[in-house]
């Protein structure tokens, strides 16, 4: 290899494919270093969205169901990134396992993944993004079938539990498997993200298997420095609920969640809450916390899911539902990311993604310095 074509690799943004990429947040958060090779999703609202946010996106966007997806119409790449539907991640048990054909959205992307690896051209980094229930479902199993099948195709691998809490103010926990085929010895050793759950499941794992475990040692980030109320709108600029409506909620509460809101009235001054309503023993409760993070933003189906934010100012309590926007901002994207314009679409967007700070932050500590030992192995044939 010359000098000049070292330089060339060396100075080349890597390239990735984004499957079940919704709006783009996986995207957005490798950010513009990266570049996005190819990208699918079968949601006609988060395609519009995606194509209304990424102005590249004739050249490389797939509007489809991933099975509709050749190998063949792949470009080669280095790191492949699947945030597949979490509702169906489902690998093991009465499934009969990745045979079980087309049983989850992910077989469609696993079998993509092994043609490539036919050809040769399988990215040398995968990352699977999931909810953190992938652990543990079926007793474990769906998570050894899964660390079964990338092994199967060469690659190592290992998991973090990341909460986006830690970069953001919203609690957010999510599963990361980052697999590769590269080396890997600098970029192991402890962290904070290796979680008892994280233990428990590689603990798990048949012994052939737990060879070829990762414990990946990415650091924590620098304390977040943002609350909920940081990323609100103004209160003049939103609808608030009806006096009667706050009444209702705070009457499904619990007697610990409704002190918590009179101990707040009493100090005075404000105070910004969010609430989520759930069943607990067979009746509907309003659950309040008061620590600075939203809940968990989730998808609106169900019409019980969307969160609604408590503001009590000068002994007075009023409440309002979360807007798209604050949605947004919570999953850490710019104000100028293009929402949908019906807020239902909106939040189905925005609760079905990533958090972007997230994925930056793995870019940055381990994605980026796996792909450099790789560039430095070629420098150096």
């Amino acid at each position: 290899m010359t000098l000049d074509s070292t330089a060339m690799n060396r100075n080349a943004r890597p390239t990735f494919l984004e499957f079940f990429a919704g709006g783009g947040m996986a995207r957005l958060g490798l950010g513009e270093g990266w570049t996005c090779a190819f990208a699918n999703d079968f949601d006609p609202v988060k395609a519009a969205t995606y194509r209304a946010n990424f102005p590249d996106a004739a050249a490389h966007f797939h509007e489809g169901d991933v099975f509709g997806v050749s190998a063949e119409a792949l470009p080669t790449a280095e790191l492949a990134w699947a945030s597949s539907p979490c509702q169906d991640f489902s690998l093991a048990g009465t499934r009969a396992g990745l045979a079980g054909g087309k049983s989850s959205a992910f077989f469609g992307f696993w079998t993509l993944m092994k043609a490539l690896s036919a050809q040769d051209r399988a990215p040398p980094v995968i990352v699977i993004e999931n909810v953190v229930g992938l652990l543990t479902s079926h007793g474990g199993a769906d998570f050894t079938a899964l660390c079964r099948a990338l092994a199967d195709e060469g690659y190592r691998f290992g998991a973090l539990e990341i909460d986006a809490g830690a970069f953001l103010p919203q609690s957010r926990p999510r599963v990361f498997v980052i697999a590769t085929r590269l080396p890997t010895d600098a970029l192991e050793g402890p962290s904070a993200f290796q979680t008892r759950a994280v233990r428990e499941a590689a603990a798990r794992l048949p012994e052939d298997l737990r060879a070829g475990w990762i414990w990946w040692g990415a650091p924590p980030p620098p304390p977040r420095n943002t609350d909920l109320a940081s990323v609100l709108e103004p209160d003049a600029e939103v609808a608030w609920s009806p006096p009667a409506r706050t009444q209702a909620l705070l009457a499904l509460m619990a007697p610990a969640h409704r002190r918590a809101v009179e101990d707040r009235i009493e100090a005075g001054g404000r105070s910004v809450g969010a609430v989520f309503r759930r069943m607990r023993d067979g009746a509907q409760r309003a659950e309040a916390r008061f620590d600075g993070l939203a809940g968990c933003l989730r998808t609106p189906r169900g019409g019980s899911s969307r969160q609604t934010l408590l503001v009590i100012e000068d002994g007075v309590v009023r409440s309002r539902l979360l807007t798209p926007r604050e949605g947004a901002r919570l999953m850490g994207l710019p104000d100028d990311y293009r929402l949908p314009r019906a807020q239902t679409a909106g939040l189905q967007v925005i609760g079905d993604g990533v958090a972007a700070p997230v994925v930056r932050w793995l870019a940055e500590t381990l994605l980026e310095p796996l792909l450099d030992r790789k560039t430095a192995s070629l420098a150096a044939e």
